[in-house]
């Protein structure tokens, strides 16, 4: 195995590991009933402030279409987030978000503060602020 080939492993394997740690420590402190998944697209939508098509959510979160219609689906049945037919193709869809989603989002948002001040804390905004750009430019590279 080569340096560089090893380099890549230990790479890749504390990316994982970090992203593992990240995703559980989430998903404990989200408010109940609420999955990172939901949270995810609910603050993507707020941020946004646009429509979306489903297709375009699960591209944009690299998952399956039935995996995002899934999530969809339970996020309007939540009130969270409202479909309709997309008026200029009736065979797709376009979602946005709801205030009661936005309500949702700002709670969970404050709900997961604590995690996001504690890695701030223990790392200092100027390792974060040196980090963002290679972490942007791996995620550039990779898709």
């Amino acid at each position: 195995m080569s340096a560089e080939d090893s380099l890549a492993i230990t790479l890749f394997s504390e990316i994982m590991a970090s992203d593992q740690l990240v995703r559980s420590q989430l998903s404990k402190a989200l408010p109940k009933g609420m999955e990172l998944s939901h949270f995810s697209v609910l603050n993507h939508l707020a941020h946004q402030g646009v429509e979306r098509s489903p297709a375009q959510l699960a591209r944009l979160f690299s998952v399956t279409k039935g995996a995002m219609t899934n999530t969809l689906g339970k996020l309007e049945m939540a009130g969270y987030v409202h479909i309709r037919p997309d008026w200029d193709d009736a065979r797709k869809k376009k979602v946005a978000l709801s205030v009661a989603g936005r309500n949702a989002r700002d709670h969970a948002v404050r709900a997961v503060e604590p995690v996001f001040d504690s890695i701030i804390n223990k790392l200092g905004v100027d390792k974060i602020k040196t980090t963002l750009p290679i972490l942007r430019e791996l995620r550039t590279a990779l898709s």
